[in-house]
């Protein structure tokens, strides 16, 4: 496992050829490579890419996935999910934009995300405690659209709402 830090333009880059079970949370973006053995969660900002030795059991939620190896669980990418033709993927998949290249093997269901967010998205997606996003919405402090008791928020217009540095 290896982790280089470039001074230019402070590229992280971690590489993971080894077998490891729990959960991986990282809070920065990093481009994270596996291709050992991992069982848990991963949590990623950033991009992930399971390379072709990899075997996967795990939960994962990340931004920018490419997958090479074997992945048995549920993924959400929030930005783009990639299934390479060396590909096998088992379980439920959730992402806005999805690149199935043909040798790829998925097995499951398929929901593509709308730039639109749910309170619980929103929370992780900002990385706000979930009662100040409920309070937010419920004021009109934040852009949202009221659906009878839950919220739904888009993506374009929080990101222009915490550009403008409303967010506190």
């Amino acid at each position: 496992m290896g982790l280089r830090d470039r001074k230019k333009g402070e590229e992280k880059i971690l590489d993971v050829d080894a077998s490891m079970q729990g959960t991986l949370c990282f809070k920065d973006p990093v481009n994270l490579r596996i291709n050992g053995k991992f069982e848990g969660t991963l949590d990623t900002k950033g991009n992930l890419t399971v390379g072709e030795t990899a075997s996967i059991e795990a939960h994962i939620i990340g931004e920018n996935i490419i997958v090479a190896g074997r992945v048995k669980g549920d993924i959400v990418a929030t930005q783009r999910l990639v299934l390479l033709p060396t590909a096998s993927v088992q379980g439920e998949i959730k992402t806005p934009k999805l690149n199935i290249v043909e040798g790829a093997v998925f097995q499951g269901k398929c929901h593509m995300l709308e730039d639109i967010l749910d309170a619980d998205e929103l929370a992780r997606y900002l990385e706000i405690d979930l009662n100040s996003i409920m309070d937010w919405a419920s004021s009109g402090k934040i852009p949202a659209i009221r659906e009878g008791n839950s919220f739904r928020f888009e993506r374009a217009k929080i990101d222009e709402w915490v550009a403008a540095g409303k967010i506190r």
